[in-house]
C-alpha cells in the first residue's frame, strides 16, 4: 500500500491545528465510548454511505468502516445529487451503537451494531415521509427515549423549526405526538437545524446551528423539561477568526473530564471541513472556543493544546488517500457516485480492473465514478493506467466532480487512443438538476503501441480568494488542472477549471471506465493512485 502524508493536524509537540480534517466530512457527530471516539458524517448519494471514523485523541482520525453498504431505496442506483443521506447522529446505549440518519425525501432511518467495526444492521425507516432532517436520539435516566429533529423547507414548506417525539426505547420507532419545541423564526435563530441532544446537571441541552451554513453560528437550547419550553443562547461565533459559519457538530468529553466540540466549516470547493474546539461552562451554559474581551460566547481557535485523554497513545495519522490496490477489498477512501454493482471492478492483487460500464448519461451522472474527497487545500494526485485492454468504443479517465466538473477521457478507436477534455455544468432546479451541459475539447491522438501506460496528474492549487455573494466573502479560489503523459515525466495540460463544489458536498476526484457498447468486455487497469503535497 502506498502511504503519503497530505494534511496532519497533530503538530507533534502536544498541540494541534485546525482543521483536524481538511476533507468533506460534513455535518459531523461523534461520541466517546471508553477510550475510543467514533465520528460519522453525511454522505448524500455516494456509496458506501455514512463513513465511520475512529480516534483515540480527537485529533488523529482514520476511516474504519461504512455504516451503509448502499443507500436505502432503489432509486439510488443512479446518482441523485444532493439527496440521500443527510446529517446523521451516532449514540451508544446499553451496549449498542445507534446511527440515526435522515433521507429528506424518504424518512428517518436507524441502524445499529454491537461492534462498530463490523457489519451494521439493515436500516429501519422509523419515521417514513419527507421533510424531517438532522435527527438525534436521546435516552433519559428513566428509560424513556426521544428523538429531536429539524426540517427541510424544500420538502416540507417551512424551516427553522425543531420537533421532538418520544421514541421506542429500542430506537426502532416513534411513540405519540410530535411536538414543536423551538421556532427559530420567532427567536432570531433563522435556519436553526442539526440538533444534538444531551443532559447535564438536570438540564436538557440541544446544540443546534443557526444563521446558515456559511455565515452562521452555534446556538444551544436548554430546559428542565424534555419538551420545553427551551431558552437559548449563542455559544460560538466567528468573531475575529477566519472560521466562517462555525457550527453543527458534537459535544464530547475525555476520561479526564475535559469537554470539546467537533464542528465543520464550509470552505466552498473543498466542502465542509472538520474542526475541534475546546469547550467550557459558565452558569450551566457552554462556551465553545475561547471567549475574548469579556464575551459570553467563544470564537474558534486555529492552534491549541491537544485534549488530555488520560495517557492513551495515538499515532499521528490521517485518512487514507493513495492506493496501489494490493488489498483484498477496496480501500475505505473510495466511494461510488451511486449504489455500486460488484461487476464494475475487480481487485487482482496488484492493481484494479475497472470494467467498461455502458454509458447512457452525462459523465457527471454516471453511477460508476469511483471518487475520493479532497484531502488538503492543495495537492496533486497521479493515476497510472494500462488501457491496452479497452475494446472498441470503450473509454477511461479521471474526473474532477462537482456541480461544475472537468475530466479527461481516453477513447479506444481502432489502434488509437483519442483523448478529450470535457467540461460539464449541472444547472439545478429546486431540488434536482434541470439540465447538464457538456463541452468537448479534442486532444492529440495517441498510438496505442506507443502508450504502454497513461499517466494523469490532477492538481489542486489555491490561487487566491473569491466572494460568492455580498455576504459570503473571502473563500478559497482553487484552480484544478488535469494533465496527461505517456512516460510519467513529460506532461501535457488537458484542461483546467475553477473548483465548484457538488450539491452540498465538496469536489471529489477519481476514475472511471465506460463504453458506448452494452456488450463490451473491455476494461481499464488502474495500477496506482498517488497523492502528494505541493509547494505553493
Amino acid at each position: 500500500m502506498i502511504s503519503s502524508s497530505i494534511w496532519n493536524a497533530d503538530l507533534g509537540n502536544g498541540t494541534y491545528r485546525n482543521p483536524i480534517l481538511y476533507a468533506d466530512y460534513s455535518d459531523p457527530d461523534a461520541i466517546r465510548v471508553g477510550e475510543d471516539y467514533f465520528m460519522i458524517a453525511s454522505s448524500f448519494c455516494n456509496a458506501p454511505g455514512l463513513p465511520l471514523l475512529h480516534s483515540k485523541d480527537l485529533v488523529n482520525w482514520k476511516v474504519v468502516n461504512y455504516i451503509l453498504s448502499e443507500i436505502p431505496e432503489a432509486r439510488y442506483e443512479a446518482p441523485i445529487h444532493g439527496c440521500g443521506v443527510w446529517a446523521p447522529s451516532i449514540r451508544y446505549h446499553e451496549g449498542t451503537y445507534f446511527a440515526c440518519f435522515p433521507m429528506p425525501d424518504e424518512g428517518i432511518y436507524m441502524s445499529t451494531a454491537t461492534d462498530p467495526f463490523g457489519t451494521w444492521s439493515k436500516p429501519v425507516n422509523i419515521r417514513p415521509g419527507a421533510g424531517w432532517i438532522d435527527p438525534c436520539p436521546f435516552w433519559d435516566e428513566d428509560g424513556k427515549a426521544y428523538l429531536v429533529a429539524g426540517v427541510a423547507k424544500s420538502r416540507i414548506g417551512y424551516k427553522s423549526v425543531l420537533h421532538m417525539a418520544e421514541m421506542q426505547p429500542d430506537g426502532m420507532g416513534l411513540i405519540g405526538a410530535e411536538v414543536k419545541i423551538f421556532d427559530g423564526n420567532e427567536n432570531d435563530q433563522v435556519t436553526i437545524e442539526g440538533p444534538k441532544m444531551y443532559k447535564r446537571n438536570g438540564w436538557y441541552y440541544i446544540f443546534a446551528p443557526a444563521g446558515g451554513v456559511k455565515t452562521g453560528w452555534q446556538t444551544v437550547l436548554r430546559s428542565k423539561n424534555v419538551f420545553g419550553p427551551y431558552e437559548y443562547k449563542v455559544v460560538m461565533r466567528q468573531g475575529d477568526s477566519t472560521v466562517n459559519g462555525p457550527h453543527q457538530g458534537a459535544w464530547v468529553d475525555t476520561v479526564t473530564g475535559e469537554d470539546w466540540f467537533i464542528h465543520f466549516q464550509d470552505v466552498y470547493g473543498a466542502g465542509r471541513i472538520t474542526h475541534l474546539q475546546p469547550m467550557s461552562w459558565q452558569e450551566d451554559w457552554p462556551v465553545i472556543g475561547v471567549a475574548k474581551n469579556g464575551s459570553d460566547y467563544g470564537e474558534p481557535v486555529m492552534e491549541y493544546r491537544k485534549p488530555n485523554v488520560g495517557g492513551v497513545k495515538q499515532e499521528i495519522c490521517e485518512p487514507e488517500t493513495s492506493d496501489d490496490f494490493t488489498g483484498k477489498t477496496l480501500g475505505l477512501q473510495w466511494q461510488w457516485n451511486a449504489n455500486p454493482k460488484a461487476e464494475w471492478y475487480e481487485l487482482t492483487g496488484s492493481s484494479m480492473k475497472l470494467n467498461a460500464v455502458y454509458k447512457n448519461s452525462a459523465y457527471g451522472d454516471m453511477p460508476n465514478l469511483l471518487l475520493q474527497k479532497w484531502p488538503a487545500p492543495e495537492f496533486a494526485c497521479t493515476t497510472k493506467f494500462d488501457l491496452s485492454n479497452l475494446s472498441e468504443g470503450d473509454e477511461a479517465g479521471v474526473i474532477s466532480m462537482g456541480m461544475s466538473y472537468g475530466l479527461i477521457t481516453f477513447r479506444k478507436e481502432g489502434n488509437r487512443l483519442v483523448p478529450s477534455y470535457i467540461s460539464g455544468v449541472q444547472k439545478y432546479g429546486k431540488i434536482l438538476p434541470d439540465t447538464t451541459e457538456e463541452t468537448v475539447a479534442m486532444l492529440p491522438e495517441i498510438d496505442i503501441e506507443q502508450a504502454e501506460a497513461i499517466y494523469v496528474k490532477y492538481t489542486v492549487k489555491c490561487v487566491g480568494t473569491q466572494d460568492l455573494n455580498e455576504k459570503e466573502k473571502n473563500f478559497p479560489l482553487e484552480l484544478v488542472t488535469i494533465a496527461y503523459s505517456t512516460d510519467g515525466s513529460a506532461y501535457r495540460k488537458a484542461g483546467e477549471m475553477q473548483a465548484v463544489p457538488g450539491r452540498w458536498v465538496g469536489v471529489k476526484n477519481g476514475v472511471f471506465c465506460a463504453s458506448a457498447n452494452k456488450e463490451s468486455q473491455g476494461y481499464a487497469v488502474v495500477e496506482y493512485v498517488e497523492y502528494t503535497g505541493i509547494t505553493s
